[in-house]
């Protein structure tokens, strides 16, 4: 929620999950000021709302004075449903240590990829992926394996968007893009070469649950090293496929 307008007759609710929506993965520290402008909440009433998230160590305070997300809604973070991940970490691991690449697991939220869990080493390639962050899905390789297996009416709608166009090799053209989504749902598995970042390419494999992919795996390198991809190809699809039977399984 960037830069809301201000709108009459806001709940106390409304304004306090406002204050919260301020902070993303881009701003996740803020002044009060601009705090309130990116909530649209009034100073006056933000400085007064802060104060209680304050007390109640939803926000919290960094060494500078500005405000940030406080342990206690960490902890409260902790409780949401996360069978998915919980799962799925064992293999994410197993695949690091077989690969000693980079790699992270993602679900579809909306018209973005939703990174939920990443396992990497200090001498893995650098990636913009995080946990909890969000990136578009054409660009991607965990992005172009779950809109692969997405049904036909949300791919035409996606790719009737003005698609983000990140680096000069992000494939944007829309009938480009659908023969793309077509081979992976043919081979099982999504390929980018510098289409979200320069310097690093990527392949990633859906977890295919009862036909609909529920969750995608990804593994990165360094674009110089792009030809060693298609030998991470197995060891990344036995992972995705060991993730959708941990999923299946009660």
């Amino acid at each position: 929620m960037s830069g809301g307008a201000r709108q009459p007759g806001q709940t106390v609710t409304s304004k306090v999950l406002a204050i919260l929506g301020a902070f993303d993965a881009a701003h996740p520290q803020l002044t009060l000021t601009d705090l309130a402008r990116r909530s649209g909440v009034p100073l006056s009433t933000a400085h007064r709302l802060v104060a209680e998230l304050e007390r109640w160590q939803a926000l919290s305070r960094s060494p500078d004075g500005r405000l940030r997300v406080g342990l206690r809604l960490w902890e409260l973070g902790q409780l949401a449903p996360g069978s998915l991940q919980g799962r799925a970490h064992p293999w994410l691991q197993e695949l690091f240590a077989t690969t000693g690449e980079n790699v992270h697991l993602a679900v579809r939220d909306g018209l973005e990829v939703l990174y939920v869990d990443k396992v990497y080493g200090r001498r893995a390639v650098p990636i913009v992926s995080r946990t909890g962050g969000r990136l578009p899905m054409h660009p991607t390789g965990v992005g172009k394996a779950l809109l692969a297996f997405e049904p036909e009416w949300f791919v035409q709608a996606y790719l009737a968007r003005a698609l983000e166009r990140p680096t000069p090799h992000t494939v944007t053209e829309p009938g480009r893009l659908a023969r793309e989504l077509a081979a992976v749902r043919a081979q099982g598995y999504a390929l980018t070469h510098e289409e979200m970042t320069l310097g690093s390419c990527s392949a990633a494999a859906p977890v295919v649950v009862d036909g609909r992919a529920v969750a995608a795996v990804g593994i990165v390198l360094a674009s110089r090293r792009s030809r060693e991809l298609p030998r991470l190809v197995d060891p990344l699809l036995e992972a995705a496929a060991r993730i959708a039977h941990a999923h299946q399984t009660p």
